[in-house]
C-alpha cells in the first residue's frame, strides 16, 4: 500500500500537463512564498538561514561554471563528485530560506517534496543525456554517484574547474543576485519595516 502511494506521488511528478502549468505559474508562486515568508522569519535564525543559503548558491555557482550544457559531458568541478550537484546546491538554497520560519515540519515536508522532484527530474534528465553522450555518460555514471558525492576515482583530477564565461552564459550572475537580493528583502522586512514602532 505504501509502495503504490508512493508510485502515485512518482507518476504526479512525471505528469506532463502538470509540469507545464506549473512552469507557466512558477514565478507568481515563487512571489507569493515570498509574500508569505517575509512577516514569518524568525531573526533569531536569519544568520544561520543566509549561511545555509549562501552555501547553496555558492555551490550551485560552481556548477554553472562548471556545465557546458548539451555541448560536453560535464565531468568537472562539482560534477567530479556527484553527477547531479546543481540539485543539491538548489536544496540548501532553499533549505536556508525555509529555515529562517523556524518550523521543523515546514523543512520536513519541502525535504520530502524536494526527494520528489529532484528524484524524477534527474531520471529524466539522465534518460536525455544517455542520449546525447551514450556510452561516455554510462561509463560516467559507474564511477560517480547520483547524488552522494564521491570522494575517489579518476574525474576528481578535474574538481578544481570553474569557467567565468560559462557561469555567465549559464546565467549563474542572475541566480546569484537573486538571492542576494531576496537576502536583501528580507533584512530590511525583519530588522527594519517590522521591527519600526
Amino acid at each position: 500500500m505504501v509502495h503504490q502511494a508512493i508510485e502515485r506521488v512518482h507518476a504526479l511528478f512525471n505528469n506532463k500537463t502538470l509540469r507545464k502549468s506549473f512552469l507557466k505559474i512558477r514565478i507568481p508562486l515563487f512571489l507569493l512564498a515570498l509574500v508569505l515568508l517575509v512577516p514569518n522569519i524568525d531573526s533569531g535564525l536569519f544568520l544561520f538561514g543566509f549561511l545555509i543559503t549562501l552555501f547553496g548558491s555558492l555551490f550551485q555557482s560552481w556548477c554553472f561554471g562548471s556545465l557546458d550544457k548539451n555541448k560536453s559531458l560535464a565531468i568537472q568541478g562539482p560534477y567530479a563528485l556527484a553527477r547531479n550537484p546543481m540539485y543539491l546546491g538548489r536544496f540548501f538554497l532553499l533549505f536556508g530560506c525555509l529555515f529562517l520560519l523556524g518550523n521543523v515540519w515546514i523543512l520536513l515536508v519541502f525535504t520530502v517534496l524536494y526527494y520528489f522532484y529532484m528524484a524524477n527530474r534527474v531520471k529524466r534528465e539522465e534518460e536525455h543525456l544517455k542520449g546525447i553522450f551514450g556510452q561516455d555518460y554510462e561509463a560516467y555514471c559507474r564511477d560517480v554517484s547520483r547524488f552522494v558525492p564521491t570522494l575517489k576515482g579518476k574525474y576528481l583530477k578535474n574538481i578544481w574547474f570553474f569557467k567565468w564565461d560559462l557561469f555567465f552564459q549559464n546565467h549563474g550572475h542572475w541566480n546569484f543576485l537573486a538571492v542576494l537580493a531576496s537576502y536583501a528583502v528580507f533584512w530590511l522586512f525583519t530588522f527594519v519595516f517590522l521591527k519600526s514602532p
